[in-house]
Parts: structure tokens; C-alpha cells; sequence
């Protein structure tokens, strides 16, 4: 095993490090951690107890992973901060460990969670997701495959945000964003769908024509959740996309953001 661990770093003699990671000087790891191959730790980062790092991550200057969960109802128990591969974490980022309601706090893989951005407890990050510069994420927030959520975004506790999601920097959210969507505004409001991220994933004409379609009839025919959702069962076969957006709406429980009044 070859890694190159500062002499001024502080790395407990259990703490499980994989292969070539290096640790800056000052960097602190506790006893309950697993660090996979190839991660890099900057100066003054903290990986607490219950932190489970994969392989390539980055955790710069200040970070702290694994905290204990800012909820009154945590009594101790052991759980886990999850960080998958090829996920960097920027500095001062804090990403708390689960409670017991689900016992683990996920980030996935090919993540960027940038400056200042804070994960609360059991909070459920999937694969290539971005949270802006001082983004802060509430308790079991899920996000996503792909979405996007620019800086300053604040996310209340149990809301979700679906896959190929963009969100405006500084919005305020308090309901579940469904998929493709681009949202902003304050109050924050359904603002199209975002194209310019499908374009960049392969999403053919087709597709985007079918998801801009759904959207006008949930949106601007002066449907309520309950009949939009019934209009688009029945006028659009089934397909990867309409499925996703359906069964998005049907499953939310906070209810999903409203549309624009430009767009009734």
C-alpha cells in the first residue's frame, strides 16, 4: 500500500485507507472510516466516524463528512455518510451521517458539491448531481440522477427533486420538482423544461417534443393535478419518459411546484 499521508495529519490506526490517497497536513480522520483508492484529502478536512468513501474522491480544505445529524430526535445510534466514486467535496462542505430513520446519508457517484453546501442527515443524493456554492440541503432531501441545483438554493426537509432538473441559483424550495423541469422565480414556479441539459445527455427531438407536451397539458390547459394526470394517461402511449413524469406526480407527497402565471 502506498499513500502518502502527512506526518501532520491526524489518521487513526483503524481508519480502513485504500491504495495511493493522500492526506495534506492537518487533516483529520477518525477511527469508523473506509477511504477507497485514490482519494485525495486537503488540509483541515475532518472525516468523522461513520464516513465511507469510495474510490477518486476529492474532500478539500474544511470540509467536514460524517458530522453527527443536527436533529433533536438522534440518540447515538450508528449510521453512516455514503460518498460514492469520483465525488469531490469543496471546501467547508459539511455532509451529515443518517439517523435512525434511514440510517445512512447518500452521496453518489460523479458528484460535485461545492463550497459552502450543506447535506443534512439522510438525505439521498444519486449519480452526477451538482449542488451550487452554499446550496443547503434540509433532512432526507432526495435528489436525483443528473439535477441541478445552482447556488444558494435552500431545500426543505423531505423534498424531492427528480432526474434532469435545473434550478435557479437562490430559489426556495418547499415542493417536489418533477423531472426535465427548469425551475426559479420566487415564489419558485415551473419555467419550461430544461432543454439545454437534455440536449447535452442525448435526448433526441423527439423526446423533447413529448416532455415539452406533457409539460403544456399538466401546466397551461387549466387541469388540476388530478385530471392533468388522467389527460396525460390516456393521450400519450406509454414511453421512458411519460412513466417517470406520472409516476413522479403520483408518488408526491408535498405536491409538486406550481406553473408560471405568464404560461395560463
Amino acid at each position: 500500500m502506498s499513500n502518502n499521508i502527512s506526518p501532520l495529519a491526524v489518521v487513526d490506526p483503524e481508519a480502513q485507507l485504500g491504495e495511493h490517497v493522500t492526506v495534506e497536513p492537518f487533516a483529520i480522520i477518525k477511527k469508523d472510516v473506509v477511504i477507497g483508492d485514490n482519494c485525495h484529502i486537503y488540509p483541515h478536512a475532518i472525516i468523522l466516524d461513520g464516513a465511507r468513501l469510495g474510490n477518486n474522491c476529492r474532500v478539500f480544505p474544511g470540509a467536514v463528512i460524517a458530522g453527527v445529524p443536527q436533529d433533536l430526535k438522534f440518540k447515538g445510534e450508528i449510521t453512516t455518510a455514503e460518498i460514492g466514486d469520483n465525488t469531490t467535496l469543496r471546501e467547508c462542505v459539511t455532509v451529515n451521517r443518517g439517523t435512525a430513520s434511514k440510517g445512512r446519508t447518500v452521496i453518489g457517484r460523479n458528484c460535485l458539491i461545492m463550497a459552502y453546501s450543506h447535506v443534512a442527515h439522510d438525505c439521498v443524493l444519486k449519480d452526477n448531481v451538482i449542488v451550487g456554492n452554499a446550496s443547503q440541503l434540509a433532512g432526507e432531501v432526495e435528489i436525483d440522477d443528473y439535477a441541478i441545483v445552482s447556488g444558494g438554493t435552500l431545500v426543505h426537509q423531505f423534498t424531492r427533486i427528480s432526474k434532469h432538473v435545473m434550478i435557479q441559483g437562490g430559489s426556495r424550495i418547499g415542493k417536489d420538482i418533477p423531472p426535465y423541469t427548469l425551475v426559479g422565480r420566487d415564489p419558485i414556479t415551473y419555467c419550461g423544461i430544461n432543454i439545454v441539459g437534455l440536449r447535452r445527455r442525448g435526448f433526441t427531438n423527439q423526446q423533447v417534443f413529448l416532455i415539452q407536451d406533457i409539460y403544456r397539458t399538466l401546466y397551461t390547459r387549466g387541469l388540476n393535478n388530478t385530471d392533468a394526470i388522467k389527460a396525460i394517461e390516456t393521450e400519450y402511449e406509454p414511453s421512458e419518459e411519460r412513466d417517470l413524469i406520472l409516476n413522479f406526480i403520483k408518488s408526491s407527497k408535498r405536491g409538486i411546484v406550481r406553473g408560471s402565471i405568464d404560461e395560463l
